[in-house]
């Protein structure tokens, strides 16, 4: 199964105010681990960088004006995320932000369904607790001491790591395979035999049923069903 984790970084809230985006951060996960491939870009804005957004995620308007514009990097984006399911915190935001800017290309927009928003998992799962990014790596002891500021690949990284202590750590549930060969549930007969041969005791333990008490059993057998119970017939 393969999803992409995803954060980006803007000049503001709202793209329709004249917000634009400054910086994608992807990478992917197969079964909910990280592959080590990732999608990375700094974006021009074209315009200024306001002081407040400056001092969330740091990159200037100088450090980004020889930097490709959304358009010029629209392409690799969208082949990198595929069709893949989105993991994001606050996904409203990031696919208000992305959205805007495909579709001033004319690109068609990626469907809210594509997204896993970790923001609601965390809300349904921690309600009334903090949730952010930072809340939640300090209540599953990630960390994030090298994230002075916010930056989209390292949040994205710090994201996978959430999601995964949100959706049951990195070892997933146990779940037996009925589409394959039966050794995926017991790997062959001699490892069969092998679990049985350390569970058996190499001594039994003594019976503790005294000669009285198996004595009254047998009377007891005979009296109520008679002498010749059917399980101690000889199969014909």
């Amino acid at each position: 199964m393969r999803e992409v984790v995803l954060d980006t970084e803007t000049t503001g809230f709202d793209p329709f105010t004249g917000d634009r985006l400054v910086e994608i951060g992807c990478l992917e996960l197969i079964n909910r681990m990280p592959t080590g491939q990732e999608y990375h870009v700094y974006i021009n804005p074209e315009r200024d960088m306001p002081e407040s957004a400056f001092k969330v995620h740091g990159l200037s308007e100088e450090f980004l004006a020889d930097k490709p514009k959304f358009a010029e990097v629209a392409e690799g984006f969208l082949e990198f995320i595929g069709a893949s399911p989105l993991v994001i915190h606050n996904a409203a935001f990031d696919m208000k932000f992305l959205n805007a800017e495909l579709s001033w290309l004319g690109r068609d927009e990626l469907p809210m369904e594509q997204a896993i928003d970790t923001l609601l998992i965390a809300r349904k799962k921690y309600p009334g607790a903090q949730n952010s990014l930072d809340a939640l790596c300090r209540r599953f002891e990630i960390d994030a001491s090298n994230r002075e500021l916010h930056g989209a690949l390292i949040d994205s990284y710090l994201l996978a790591e959430v999601y995964l202590e949100l959706t049951g750590g990195r070892q997933p549930d146990l779940v037996l395979s009925t589409g394959g060969s039966a050794n995926k549930v017991s790997s062959s007969s001699s490892d069969a035999a092998q679990t049985k041969s350390r569970m058996e005791r190499p001594n039994p333990l003594p019976s503790r049923l005294s000669d009285e008490d198996l004595q009254a059993h047998r009377a007891f057998v005979e009296k109520e069903l008679g002498a010749d119970p059917v399980w101690g017939s000889t199969p014909q």
